[in-house]
């Protein structure tokens, strides 16, 4: 990271005067900081502001942040409605020194009044206020875990921003411009500094000025005109420029991928244990082109043997290095709904480095003893050379296991060594959950565009028993190496999931037990693995798993193994994608030393107090990518659904009823995660009348739309901004449904003895009415 070397000399010189502001200058003269070498000062002074650890005050002084108070440094998340949560960072050296307990402080609320001049997804200082009470759920329908007091925080400062860039529309009237900028962290208009070349309602990019004042309209200039709403790639350029991606590579990082020689050296090839003759193969997406996995797999008489070989990065990329600096401050590749943003250039993401088929490649190779029950009772680790044989799409690998012959010229072996990596992958699958792990699979889908960037087709995918394969073994060898790791007291980055808080545990289970269910205690995962398989195909099942997803916390990356809860496993990290994650690439050069065909020069990894800010970062930049990557998928979702709402014969949705309510339904397509509503004037024609007792609404003729229905759907419109869609009901219901919510799997009622009447009370004077009434109205609340 920026400014490394001079860190710890500043922060050592600050601690030593803690209560006395200093200037760059002040610091550059008692350091003894060479003309040379003040750039790196500067940069170093800037990382201690963006981390928290020192603050900026009046007239460019600094002073180290105060240990102790209420005062946590994060990043700062809006949600659509207008609020923000705020996520502290757990390793913070500052954070950690306030003594305040983190992990129950992991999300805090913070009002859009309290934002102050903050973006979605700025560091920010936040004071942390006592709790309020939270609301409780209205409806079964409410995803969000009640509480019964909620931590709230107010913006104290910028500490940096993600971009500093906004997205909008260009407008003037009389002379005067201004941006109108939809964007859930600023209210109302930019007001536009400087001249443009942008007219009026084409989208542009604004840069905000120095933005201090809240109660102050922000100003900005224009630095970009992306063109007019609607024309082809528009909206997708605007996501990136929001989201602070980065589009092309410098050209000191270019010339260096291009001295990246094509070939593999002779004398690389003879230091490596050479697997050119084994039936080595990958199985990837049919469009994927950066292939950093391969499996080959033999029975044996105990079990199985594995070899997961992963693309060796760390040979052509060093540390220090300009490809290395670029690398890292990606943090990985972004794939968006039409294109990739990679981490390394393509010469080596989609050349050298990606194990294409017929070309010798360098791998690390995890080499694993399985026995047959599903347990790793060995492990070792290699450099090798492989010489892939077969470069096979899921959809061909799930051909293979449906019976099918493999594609013509295959090695006659690749059909039994495929099928027999199923049998192994499925006993480790099995193992897998029957040892606590979550199954928290989401719909996913995949948007097809036609040549002009327009969406023409919105299809489910489908992890088949193909994908499960890849997927344990991936898991299998990412386990196997963080637990050497850790044995060997290696530093490394590790990939982690800590245990939930339980109260957010608690209020999940009074979520789940308004849809019906009996959750037990869900601070045992049975008792979760449980919950989700009794809600597997019912209307709450999409409800059920993102209520639980919100009560846990979320995976990031730490140089501390703490373990993954939703694995179950005690050690975890990313191992198997160091094509596209910085975190794997710093593994494999940790795991160099423990070779056993070990380079004589290992590469250098960083510091313990490095890897803490290598890993806050790169959780941040895969924070940044996953939203980004959601955002663009979600454009152009719903420009597939205009297009079909305008259709003279309009598609019809497969859809479920997941709610009755006066005003009509709450709906939801399954396959393709989009809800919506139904009207009460958009159920089908005749008389409809709402029967309360029994959750559904009546027709006259006797028809019956009652929840867990299912219903065909048509589009009638559509909420951009708040990701909503109205629906019509196309036809009869489909399925049965469940009239009315019971708790799941209720013993049955114990009967008692009807108790013997009470003797009659004796007569007394009469109440009033007024004392009557009173008393019947408490009796009725």
């Amino acid at each position: 990271m920026p400014g490394e070397t001079l860190r710890d000399e500043v922060l050592a010189f600050m601690k030593s005067n803690p209560a006395q502001p200093v200037t760059k200058s002040l610091l550059a003269r008692r350091l003894q900081v060479p003309a040379d070498r003040r750039s790196a000062l500067r940069r170093a002074i800037e990382a201690l502001v963006s981390e928290g650890i020192v603050q900026e005050g009046k007239k460019a002084c600094y002073t180290l942040r105060a240990s102790g108070g209420n005062r946590l440094a994060g990043t700062l998340k809006f949600h659509p409605k207008g609020h923000a949560f705020f996520f502290p960072d757990l390793t913070d050296p500052a954070n950690l020194a306030t003594g305040l307990d983190l992990v129950a402080l992991d999300r805090v609320h913070i009002p859009r009044r309290d934002s102050g001049t903050a973006l979605d997804g700025d560091r920010v200082l936040v004071a942390i206020q006592k709790p309020s009470p939270r609301r409780r759920p209205a409806a079964r329908s409410e995803m969000v875990p009640a509480a019964a007091e909620e931590t709230r925080g107010q913006v104290e400062k910028v500490l940096s921003r993600r971009s500093g860039r906004l997205v909008g529309i260009f407008r003037q009237n009389k002379g005067f411009g201004w941006i109108e900028c939809q964007d859930k962290a600023v209210d109302g208009q930019i007001d536009l500094v400087g001249d443009t070349t942008a007219q009026p309602g084409q989208m542009v990019v604004v840069d905000l000025e120095n933005w201090r004042d809240p109660g102050i309209a922000p100003r900005g200039r224009i630095i970009e005109v992306l063109g007019w709403p609607g024309d082809p790639g528009v909206d997708i350029i605007g996501v990136i420029h929001r989201y602070g991606l980065r589009t092309s590579f410098p050209e000191d990082v270019l010339s260096a991928a291009r001295a990246v020689p094509e070939e593999v050296e002779p004398a690389e090839l003879a230091r490596r244990e050479d697997w050119r003759d084994k039936l080595v193969i990958t199985i990837d997406p049919a469009d994927a082109k950066d292939h950093d996995d391969a499996i080959w797999l033999e029975k044996t008489r105990n079990g199985w043997r594995l070899a997961v070989h992963i693309a060796d990065v760390s040979h052509y990329i060093k540390p220090g290095g300009v490809m290395d600096k670029e690398a890292v401050e990606r943090g990985n590749s972004t794939y968006l709904v039409d294109r990739v943003l990679p981490m390394l250039p393509v010469e080596l993401s989609n050349g050298i480095c990606s194990l294409k088929p017929d070309v010798d490649r360098l791998t690390k190779c995890a080499l694993l003893e399985i026995s047959s029950d599903g347990k790793v009772t060995m492990a070792g680790f290699i450099d090798a050379v492989i010489h892939s044989r077969a470069k096979l799409s899921y959809e061909q690998a799930q051909a293979i296991l449906n019976g099918k012959p493999a594609p013509k010229g295959s090695d006659p072996q690749l059909v039994p060594m495929v099928r027999e990596a199923w049998k192994m992958a499925s006993t480790l699958r099995r193992r897998r959950f029957a040892n606590g792990a979550l199954d928290l699979e989401m719909p996913e889908i995949k948007i097809r565009l036609d040549s002009k960037g327009r969406a023409v087709a919105a299809e489910p995918v489908i992890h088949t028993e193909s994908h499960q394969l890849i997927e344990e073994c991936m898991l299998a060898a990412n386990d196997a190496v963080a637990k050497v790791l850790r044995e060997r007291m290696k530093p490394a980055v590790y990939r982690i999931h800590e245990d939930p808080d339980p109260s957010r545990l608690m209020d999940y289970t009074e979520t789940a037990m308004l849809h019906g269910y009996r959750p037990g205690d869900l601070t045992n995962r049975a008792h979760i693995q449980k919950l989700l398989d009794e809600s597997k195909g019912t209307p709450e099942e999409h409800i059920i798993k993102l209520g639980l997803l919100k009560s846990l916390k979320r995976a990031a990356y730490s140089a501390e193994p703490v373990g993954h809860y939703g694995l179950a496993k005690g050690d975890y990290c990313h191992f198997t994608s160091p094509i596209r994650r910085y975190a794997d690439l710093i593994v494999h050069r940790a795991l160099q030393p423990l070779l056993r065909n070990a380079p004589k020069n290992p590469d250098r990894t960083p510091s313990q107090s490095e890897l803490r800010e290598i890993s806050r970062h790169i959780s941040d930049t895969e924070r940044n990518s996953a939203e980004a990557e959601n955002e663009t998928k979600q454009i152009k979702l719903f420009e597939y659904l205009q297009r079909v709402a305008e259709m003279h014969d309009p598609h019809v949705f497969d859809g479920l009823v997941t709610d009755v309510r006066p005003m009509g339904l709450m709906v939801e397509i399954p396959d393709m995660a989009i809800r919506g509503v139904v009207k009460r004037e958009d159920l089908p024609p005749g008389r409809w009348r709402l029967e309360g007792h029994r959750g559904a609404w009546v027709s006259a003729d006797g028809m019956v739309i009652a929840m867990g229905m299912r219903l065909p759907l048509h589009v009638t419109g559509l909420d951009l901004e708040k990701r909503f869609v109205d629906f019509s009901v196309a036809g009869p219901p489909t399925s049965a449904g469940t009239q009315s919510i019971q708790p799941r799997q209720s013993p049955p009622a114990r009967r008692r003895e009807k108790p013997a009447p009470k003797p009659a009370a004796k007569a007394g004077p009469p109440r009033s009415g007024k004392k009557q009434a009173k008393q019947k109205t408490k009796r009725g609340r």
